[in-house]
């Protein structure tokens, strides 16, 4: 549905856009609180909140870590990727807008990869300009 849906009422729709994209069925959702109450958990599924305390196995444990570790590049995707900002219009200006943010981002992190190995490639190269070669170290001209 286009506009700014509530959270909560996305979640029947986004598991079965899961479900039909990969094939396969999804057994378990991590989810935020917003999400709680909203009957998805029929045909075997379950759904584990964020801060639930019950029914909550270590492998479960370390799965609401990692989505919880998601949030935050969400987060800058929408301020600093301006994903929360579309200009373009209509569903496929939202899907649009939405791989042109992940695109730059994955942009911004091969710029800072190159520049990080760029910085260690000079380093590199002065410290080998500043040391005598161990080569010709031995050897008295004579």
């Amino acid at each position: 549905r286009p506009g700014n849906p509530y959270d909560g009422h996305t979640l029947a729709g986004q598991i079965e856009q899961v479900e039909r994209i990969t094939g396969v069925a999804v057994a378990r959702a991590y989810v935020d609180r917003g999400y709680r109450g909203h009957g998805v958990e029929a045909d075997g599924r379950k759904i584990f909140i964020s801060r639930q305390k019950r029914g909550i196995t270590p492998t479960i444990r370390r799965e609401l870590r990692r989505r919880a570790a998601i949030e935050p590049v969400i987060g800058h995707m929408k301020t600093d990727g301006h994903l929360g900002r579309n200009f373009l219009l209509g569903v496929d200006g939202d899907a649009i807008n939405a791989v042109l943010a992940g695109v730059g981002h994955n942009l911004r992190l091969l710029r800072r990869w190159l520049i990080r190995l760029l910085c260690a490639l000079l380093a590199w190269l002065s410290a080998a300009n500043r040391s005598p070669s161990l080569g010709f170290a031995h050897r008295q001209i004579s």
